[in-house]
């Protein structure tokens, strides 16, 4: 029993991101995800985008900081899901209807950016203040 539990502590905090990066890339199969509100549309999409990646970066970061120094993590988990952004895009070139554009990494990146900065800057505080 103990050997059991042992394994699911060190599998447990990677479901959360695999189950995201699972959804992100059914999404991405989808041909076409535009529900005809134009602009309205456009810059919803975009926004999720760029929350999604957030969430998969803070996500990353909570399992990377259990196997990795803490003040490396944050980074690692940047460069992690800014990588899968790439690896969406070029996914979505082969989608009928898709297309991957390297504004979309940018968009994923901006998400991405934000959590890690606000990780560094907690990090950086003294252990009582909060930025």
């Amino acid at each position: 029993m103990a050997v059991k539990q042992a394994v699911l502590s060190r599998i447990d905090p990677w479901l959360p991101p695999i189950a995201l990066m699972g959804l992100i890339f059914l999404l991405s199969a989808q041909p076409d995800l535009n529900s005809g509100l134009g602009v309205i549309d456009l810059i919803g999409r975009k926004i999720i985008h760029a929350g999604e990646y957030a969430l998969l970066c803070f996500l990353l970061w909570r399992a990377l900081r259990e196997v990795m120094p803490a003040r490396r993590a944050p980074l690692a988990a940047l460069a992690i899901a800014v990588a899968y952004s790439c690896t969406d895009e070029f996914h979505q070139t082969f989608v009928h209807g898709r297309h991957g554009t390297p504004v979309d990494v940018l968009i994923d990146a901006v998400g991405s950016v934000s959590v890690t900065i606000a990780l560094l800057r907690r990090q950086a505080s003294p252990a009582g203040e909060r930025p």
